[in-house]
C-alpha cells in the first residue's frame, strides 16, 4: 500500500546528493511517488547530480552546482533536505527555515553550539519544521525497548550499558580515509558517529543530562604504525597487502557490505572493478590506514549521569568484525538485552525467573529501515504543514548533539562536564578529581 494515499504530495528541493541523501532520504520519493517528488537539486559533483536528475526527472534549469543558486529563488517547493557535509549544514538550513521551508538536516546538525543554538531558535520564530535525522529512534528495535521501559517491565531503570561496534572496515572507509576522518573538515567522531547513541540515551533515560566524562584517543591508526616500508596507498605494490585487513582493493571489490552499504559509491560512481581500481589507486579510499591524515578517536567511552538518577556508560570501539549495536538495560525488578543488528531483545524477569526472547521484525533499508520510517513521519508532517511534531525536533536533538560535544570537552580537558552550564555557554568544567 502507497503510504502517501491520504496525504497530498510533498514537493521537495535535495542540497548534497551523496550517499544518505541520494540513497537513503531521497530515495523515498521513488519508492512513493504520491507522497512525495523532488524537483529540484543542489550538487557541485556533476556525475552526481546528473544521477539526481535522471532518477527523479528533474529538469536541467532545476539541477544547482550552488546550494545558493536555488535557495535565492522565491520559495517553490514545501521542504528542503539539508545532506551535505557536517560543517555546511548551518547556512542551507538557516536560509531555508527563513524562507519559509521545512527542513530536514542530516546529522549532525552542526560541529558548533552557537550554530546548533541558531538553528533551534531560527525554526522556532519561523514556525516551521526543524527535524533531524536521528534515525535510530524511528527503529523498531528502539522502539521496542522504550515500549518494555514505559511499561515498567523491569521496574524502574537504574542503569543502561550501551556500545556501539563500528566495524574495523567502516571505521577505515569512514574515519580514516573518508569524510570524517578528521574533527578540522568534519566533527570529532564522538559527533559524527555517535550522536545517534547519545541520542538513544537520552530518550531511554527519559531525563535531561546533569554530568558527563569521557576518555578516548587514536590508538592505532597512526603514522608510527605503519609496517616498514608501508607505501602512501595499497596499490603500490604493498608488500603487506595479504596479511592487512584493511588492504582497499579486498574490501572495496570482495567485502559484501561495500555494494550493501553502497560504500562503494563514495569510491566511484561507476563500480565496475576496472573503475574502481583506478579510483583507489590515487584517490583518497586507496591510501594507506597508517598514512592519512585522520585525527580523530579510534575508541571512545562516556559516562553520563541524568537528571533522575539514571546512569549510562558506552564504549564506540573501531575494532569489531561487525557493524552492530547491543545494550543492557538494568531495573529494580529485570533487566534488558538487546542486539539491534541481530534484532532481538530478552527481558529478563527477576520476580518470577522468567525471560523472554523478542524476535523483532526489522524492514530492509537503511538502519533497519530507520531512514524510511523517518521519512514517513517528515513528509507527513510537511504534508499537514507543519501541524504535529517530528520524535526528532530540533528541540529535542539539540541537547543529544551538545551532550556529545561535552563528552568531547571532557576527552580533551580530563574534567567531568557540569550538562546545564555548558548548554548555556558556559563550559561547566571541574577536575575529576574533585
Amino acid at each position: 500500500m502507497d503510504r502517501g494515499q491520504n496525504m497530498r504530495q510533498v514537493t521537495g528541493i535535495l542540497i548534497g546528493a551523496g550517499l544518505r541523501g541520494r540513497k537513503a532520504y531521497a530515495a523515498y520519493a521513488l519508492a512513493y511517488p504520491s507522497a512525495f517528488r523532488i524537483i529540484a537539486a543542489a550538487e557541485p559533483d556533476p556525475v552526481r547530480r546528473r544521477a539526481m536528475a535522471e532518477e527523479h526527472g528533474i529538469p536541467e534549469e532545476y539541477c544547482f552546482e550552488d546550494y545558493k543558486e536555488v535557495l535565492s529563488r522565491e520559495r517553490f517547493a514545501d521542504c528542503v533536505l539539508v545532506c551535505t557535509q557536517d560543517h555546511q549544514h548551518f547556512e542551507p538550513v538557516m536560509t531555508a527555515l527563513q524562507k519559509g521551508y521545512h527542513v530536514l538536516c542530516e546529522k549532525p546538525m552542526s560541529p558548533d553550539r552557537k550554530e546548533m543554538l541558531l538553528m533551534e531558535k531560527a525554526a522556532l520564530e519561523n514556525r516551521r519544521i526543524l527535524s533531524v535525522c536521528h534515525v535510530l529512534r524511528y527503529s523498531p528495535f528502539f522502539r521496542r525497548i522504550k515500549k518494555l521501559l514505559d511499561e515498567g517491565r523491569i521496574g524502574e531503570l537504574v542503569n543502561i550499558r550501551h556500545t556501539e561496534h563500528v566495524g574495523f572496515w567502516h571505521f577505515a572507509h569512514s574515519f580514516v580515509r573518508g569524510n570524517w576522518r578528521n574533527d578540522k573538515e568534519a566533527c570529532p567522531v564522538i559527533m559524527a558517529k555517535c550522536c545517534h547513541d547519545m541520542d538513544i540515551l537520552l530518550w531511554l533515560a527519559g531525563s535531561p543530562c546533569r554530568k558527563i566524562q569521557s576518555f578516548g584517543e587514536l590508538s592505532f591508526f597512526r603514522q608510527e604504525n605503519a609496517p616498514e616500508d608501508a607505501p602512501g596507498f595499497c596499490m603500490e605494490n604493498c608488500a603487506h597487502a595479504g596479511e592487512c585487513p584493511y588492504y582497499a582493493p579486498r574490501f572495496y571489490l570482495e567485502h559484501p557490505k561495500a555494494e550493501e552499504d553502497h560504500l562503494v559509491y563514495a569510491v566511484s560512481e561507476e563500480i565496475s572493478a576496472g573503475k574502481v581500481l583506478e579510483q583507489l589507486s590515487s584517490g583518497p579510499y586507496g591510501r594507506c590506514v597508517f598514512h592519512c591524515d585522520n585525527n580523530v578517536c579510534d575508541n571512545q567511552i562516556v559516562n553520563i549521569e541524568f537528571e533522575n538518577g539514571v546512569r549510562a556508560d558506552f564504549t564506540m570501539s573501531a575494532f569489531s568484525k561487525d557493524c552492530f549495536r547491543e545494550i543492557l538495560l538494568m531495573g529494580t525488578k529485570g533487566q534488558i538485552r538487546g542486539n539491534m543488528e541481530k534484532a532481538e531483545i530478552i527481558v529478563d524477569d527477576f520476580v518470577c525467573g522468567d525471560s523472554e526472547h523478542i524476535k523483532i521484525h526489522t524492514p530492509k533499508g537503511g538502519h533497519s529501515g530507520s531512514d524510511m520510517a523517518m521519512m514517513q513521519e517528515f513528509i507527513g508532517l510537511v504534508s499537514r504543514d507543519g501541524n504535529g511534531k517530528s520524535m526528532t525536533d530540533v528541540s529535542v536533538s539539540v541537547d543529544s548533539h551538545l551532550m556529545a560535544l561535552a563528552a568531547e570537552e571532557s576527552r580533551l580537558s580530563g574534567e567531568v562536564v557540569d550538562f546545564k552550564s555548558f548548554r548555556a555557554g558556559s563550559d561547566g568544567k571541574r577536575s575529576i578529581s574533585d
